[in-house]
C-alpha cells in the first residue's frame, strides 16, 4: 500500500475484528483473568498493542474469515458486520496471551443455561454487562454505513443457491445522515433536519452531552407504539440496532406472542463473588435470554456505536473509549458513562421508531433463515405485533425505570429472624435522607460501602433485622435494594407497613441531591412501582418529618418535595422545638460513618 493512505479507522475495526474472531473460535487458554470489564478493556489494549498501526497491516482486517463461517447459526450479524467489513487475514494465536485466549473463551458468546447467564462481565458502576452485544455495536458504529434496504415483497422467500442478500445499494455513506431508529421518530424528518454535526467538526466539539440531555426524552408514558393497523412495514434497518438490539428483543416476545408484558425481561443476579468474578446467578431461573446483563450490554453498544459512527477522524482507542466509559465519561462528559445508559438510551430512541428497528430485524432474520423456528410461517402483522409488544415493554419497563442494584451486588448481610411480607399495592411513598453518612455517594464502591455500613448500624445497634430502608438512592445514577418490594421496612415509625421508605444518601438540611437522584425519586420510581402493582395509582408523598418528630429529609430536601406530585399538603411537619430536642436524644435512620470499601 502506498504510504500515506492510512485510514486510522481500518486499523481500529482490525483491532477490534480481533477480539470478535477470538469470541466466537476461541482456541485454547487459561481462563485466569476475572470477569471484570476492566479485564475486556485490558484485553483491547494488548490487542490493540500487539497489533500495531502500520503500512503492513493497516488496510487489513485480521479477523478471522472462519470464525463467522463457522458460526452459521447467525446470518444475520454474518450479513450486517462481515460481508460488509474490509478482507480479512488469519490471525496467529500466539501473538496473544494465554490470559487473553481464556477471557474469550469464557464471554465467547451470550447465553443463559439452568439459571446461570454466561458471556457476562463486571464493570466498574456494579452493572453486569454482556460482551457480545457490545463489541457489535462496537463494530457497526465504526463502520459508519448503517441504513440497509429491506427485501421487498414476500419475506417467506426463502434464499436460494444464487439468491444474494438484500440489497445494501442504498447505504448511507455519511454516518450523520438520519438513522431509523436514532433521534428521528418522524418518517418525513429529512437527514439534513438531524444532523448533529459538522464532517469537520473535532471530537472535543461534538458536546455529546447535549445530545443526550434527559430534558429532551419523551416519558415513555407519553409515547405510543402501537403502530396503525395500516401501518407500512418497514423498508430500511440501523444495522446498529439490529445487531446490539432490535433482533434478539423481537425473538424474546416471540416466545410467547399472547404475553403483553415478558416476564422474563431485564433479570438480575448475582455474582459467586465481587472481587474475583466467574459465576452470574440469575435471580429469576425461568429468565429470557433478554437478561439486564445482556439489555445493558445492548445498549452500551448502541450508545457507544453510535458516537463512533458520528465522530470524525482520528477515532479514539477503542481500550481508552471503554475506559472512559466504564469511568468518567466519554470525552470529559460524566452524562455519557454507563451509571446513565438508560436515560441516554431514551434519548437514543424511542417506543414508535424501536418498534419499526424490531420488526425490520425480524423481516431480515426472516428473509436470510426461513427455516427459523420462531419465524417460519409468520405473517407480517405477527411480526408487527411482536415489534409492538417489545419496543413497549422496553421502552416502559426497562429506559423508563431506574436500574437497581439487588441485595447481593452490595454484599448484603442477610436478614435475621423472619420478614413481615406487605401487603400490595401500598399507598405511600416516604422520603429520607440518611443523614450520616454525610457525603453522597458517587461511585458503586462508595454506595455499596455505605450501604454495608448502614446495615451493620441497623443490625447490631439497633437490633433490627435489616437495614431499615425499602430502598436507598445514590448520586452514583443507581437505586440500592433495601427490604425491597415486597418485606415490611423498619423507616418511618407506624407506618412502616403503608408505604415504603426511600432514603437518600447525604445530610440534605442545606443543599439538595444530585438532580438524577432527584428525579429518580420524584419521577421514575414510582412510576415504575405504579406499573409493576406495586404502588396505587393515587399514592401520597410525604417527608420522614410529617409522621415522625424529626428534621429527616432536612430542610433543604423537604422544602423541595413541596412541589414534587403527589406531595401531601394536608399533614402538616411534627417539627416543633420539642422535636428538635427529642432528635438529638434519639436520631432518625442514621449510620455510622462508613470506612470500608472491602
Amino acid at each position: 500500500m502506498a504510504p500515506g493512505s492510512w485510514n486510522p479507522t481500518t486499523a481500529v475495526q482490525g483491532i477490534l475484528w480481533i477480539l470478535l474472531g477470538l469470541l466466537l473460535c476461541p482456541g485454547p487458554g487459561t481462563a485466569s483473568l476475572p470477569l471484570l470489564m476492566d479485564s475486556v478493556i485490558q484485553a483491547l489494549a494488548e490487542l490493540e498493542q500487539k497489533v500495531p498501526v502500520t503500512e503492513a497491516n493497516h488496510t487489513v482486517s485480521v479477523w478471522h474469515l472462519s470464525a463467522w463461517d463457522s458460526d452459521p447459526q447467525d446470518p444475520l450479524h454474518h450479513f450486517l458486520l462481515k460481508e460488509r467489513s474490509p478482507k480479512v487475514t488469519k490471525l496467529d494465536p500466539s501473538a496473544l496471551s494465554p490470559e487473553l485466549q481464556g477471557l474469550m473463551e469464557e464471554v465467547a458468546r451470550h447465553a443463559v443455561r439452568g439459571g446461570r447467564e454466561y458471556g457476562v462481565v463486571l464493570a466498574p458502576d456494579g452493572s453486569t454487562v454482556a460482551v457480545e452485544p457490545l463489541l457489535a455495536g462496537l463494530a457497526a458504529g465504526l463502520q459508519g454505513h448503517r441504513v440497509i434496504d429491506l427485501p421487498l415483497g414476500s419475506t417467506a422467500t426463502p434464499l436460494g443457491a444464487g439468491d444474494t442478500f438484500p440489497d445494501v445499494g442504498a447505504e448511507v455513506s455519511d454516518a450523520r445522515a438520519t438513522s431509523p431508529g436514532l433521534r428521528n421518530v418522524s418518517p418525513d424528518v429529512s437527514s439534513a433536519d438531524v444532523r448533529a454535526t459538522s464532517p469537520n467538526v473535532r471530537t472535543t466539539d461534538l458536546n455529546v452531552g447535549a445530545i443526550f440531555k434527559d430534558d429532551r426524552v419523551t416519558s415513555p408514558d407519553n409515547q405510543t407504539s402501537s403502530p396503525d393497523a395500516k401501518a407500512k412495514s418497514p423498508t430500511t434497518v440501523d444495522s446498529l440496532l439490529v445487531v446490539t438490539l432490535a433482533r434478539d428483543l423481537g425473538l424474546a416476545f416471540l416466545q410467547n406472542p399472547q404475553t403483553q408484558s415478558h416476564p422474563g425481561l431485564g433479570a438480575e443476579g448475582c455474582w459467586d463473588q465481587l472481587s474475583v468474578p466467574r459465576n452470574f446467578t440469575l435471580l429469576d431461573a425461568e429468565a429470557s435470554p433478554v437478561t439486564t446483563a445482556f439489555l445493558n450490554g445492548a445498549l452500551d453498544g448502541a450508545l457507544l456505536g453510535d458516537y463512533l459512527s458520528r465522530a470524525p477522524e482520528p477515532r479514539p482507542p477503542l481500550h481508552h473509549l471503554l475506559s472512559q466509559y466504564y469511568g468518567a465519561g466519554v470525552a470529559g462528559d460524566p452524562e455519557l458513562r454507563s451509571n446513565f445508559r438508560r436515560q441516554n438510551g431514551a434519548a437514543l430512541t424511542s417506543a414508535p421508531a424501536l418498534t419499526q428497528q424490531v420488526w425490520g430485524a425480524l423481516i431480515l432474520l426472516q428473509r436470510l433463515e426461513p427455516a427459523h423456528p420462531q419465524l417460519q410461517g409468520l405473517s407480517q402483522e405477527e411480526l408487527a405485533q411482536a415489534a409492538t409488544r417489545a419496543a413497549k415493554e422496553f421502552t416502559e419497563a426497562f429506559l423508563g425505570c431506574p436500574a437497581i442494584h439487588p441485595r447481593c451486588r452490595w454484599s448484603a448481610a442477610p436478614y435475621r429472624g423472619r420478614p413481615t411480607p406487605l401487603r400490595l399495592p401500598l399507598g405511600s411513598l416516604y422520603v429520607h435522607h440518611t443523614y450520616l453518612p454525610a457525603p453522597p455517594c458517587t461511585t458503586f464502591a462508595r454506595c455499596a460501602a455505605d450501604m454495608r455500613s448502614m446495615q451493620r448500624f441497623h443490625q447490631d445497634t439497633r437490633g433490627w433485622d435489616d437495614i431499615g430502608y425499602s430502598f436507598v438512592v445514590g448520586s452514583d445514577g443507581y437505586v440500592y435494594e433495601g427490604r425491597g418490594w415486597h418485606r415490611v421496612g423498619a423507616h418511618t415509625l407506624g407506618h412502616n407497613s403503608r408505604g415504603f421508605g426511600v432514603a437518600f444518601v447525604g445530610n440534605y438540611t442545606a443543599e439538595l441531591p444530585a438532580e438524577a437522584a432527584l428525579r429518580t425519586v420524584r419521577d421514575t420510581l414510582p412510576r415504575c412501582a405504579v406499573r409493576a402493582g406495586f404502588l396505587r395509582p393515587d399514592y401520597t408523598l410525604l417527608g420522614h418529618r410529617q409522621l415522625v418528630r424529626t428534621e429527616c429529609p432536612g430542610d433543604a430536601l423537604f422544602h423541595q418535595l413541596r412541589s414534587w406530585p403527589h406531595f401531601d399538603v394536608n399533614v402538616q411537619p411534627k417539627t416543633a422545638k420539642s422535636a428538635s430536642r427529642r432528635s438529638k436524644r434519639n436520631p432518625p435512620l442514621v449510620t455510622m460513618p462508613a470506612t470500608d470499601l472491602q
